[in-house]
């Protein structure tokens, strides 16, 4: 019986008091707390303010003139809010922006997810060479590879006219045509932007195991079968991934219609970040911080439906 109880009455004496404990856990605590504060402090005043204070801005009548007496602006309320809605140039880079999303994604991710498939089933020996050339694009400036379509699709010597020209085509004036302007920003951003996702569609197919295509073969599925009833549901979560920053990231596309046609023709390759940007540049800020939020609405609602229609069941 003494030799049973002995650990047990051991363990007893060497667990610390409540006091003991209490104290500990509060200095580990306060030790937490040492350490997340630089980064605390951090955030509330370069990211958690600024957002807190754009927001409030938006119920506002702030201007340029109001930058030196910024509480003396008067609240609007959601006037706008019902202005955005009102301007009908709003309204027309809300469709531009739709446009390019919902034509945009869907073919950068088909684009990517062939690239994938093609360098993990036949290119695998120069396969590092060509992942470097397909994402050299995505950490290219915006600005060189601007000036490089601005070439490749200019009216008379652009290399796309000139090769149409070859089969006796006419080619247009692609960036001051309002027909073909948007589809030439589209096919840009699809080609800057399917490396990023091919990357990652890359991942996921090298990380379903072999046993899973094998065992379709022996059932019989021929190849398009296997990938559509095998691979594809596998790779949902990699699907999931890649459209919900590929289309957070088109949602705010900027670039493309501010260097390349400055939203022209006649406003049909503006989209919603630049429009909101102009508003800053006529100092409109309580406008152009509801244009901001509007935005951030639409992609928390695009991405929630993502969630929705791509998870796992």
């Amino acid at each position: 019986m003494s030799t049973a109880t002995e650990p047990r009455a051991r363990v007893a004496t060497a667990t610390p008091p409540p006091g003991r404990r209490r104290r500990r856990l509060d200095h580990q605590t306060a030790t937490a707390w040492i350490l997340v504060l630089p980064f605390a402090v951090l955030f509330l005043a370069f990211t958690a303010g600024p957002v807190i204070g754009s927001l409030l801005m938006s119920f506002t009548d702030m201007r340029q003139r109001d930058l030196r007496t910024p509480f003396a602006v008067n609240g609007v309320g959601f006037d706008n809010y019902i202005k955005a809605f009102q301007d009908e140039t709003f309204r027309k880079a809300a469709f531009n922006t739709a446009y390019f999303v919902v034509i945009g994604v869907p073919l950068t991710l088909v684009v990517a997810l062939a690239a994938a498939v093609l360098l993990d089933r036949g290119l695998k020996k120069v396969q590092g060479l060509f992942k470097v050339g397909y994402y050299l694009p995505v950490v290219t400036s915006i600005v060189a590879i601007a000036v490089i379509w601005r070439f490749v699709l200019a009216p008379e010597s652009g290399l796309v006219n000139t090769v149409l020209g070859w089969v006796g085509i006419d080619g247009p004036n692609w960036l001051a045509s309002k027909t073909w302007a948007m589809p030439s920003l589209i096919a840009m951003a699809v080609w800057r932007n399917f490396g990023s996702a091919m990357i990652i569609f890359l991942a996921g197919l090298q990380g379903i195991p072999q046993s899973v295509e094998e065992a379709g073969q022996i059932d019989g599925a021929g190849p398009w079968q296997r990938f559509r009833y095998l691979i594809l549901p596998l790779l949902r979560l990699t699907i999931l991934f890649n459209c919900v920053t590929t289309g957070i990231g088109y949602l705010q596309f900027f670039e493309e219609p501010f260097v390349m046609t400055e939203g022209g023709p006649l406003n049909s390759t503006i989209s919603v970040s630049m429009y909101t940007y102009q508003q800053f540049g006529f100092g409109n800020y309580g406008l152009a911080t509801a244009m901001a939020y509007l935005l951030f609405v639409v992609i928390a609602v695009v991405t929630f439906i993502q969630f929705r229609l791509l998870r796992e069941k």
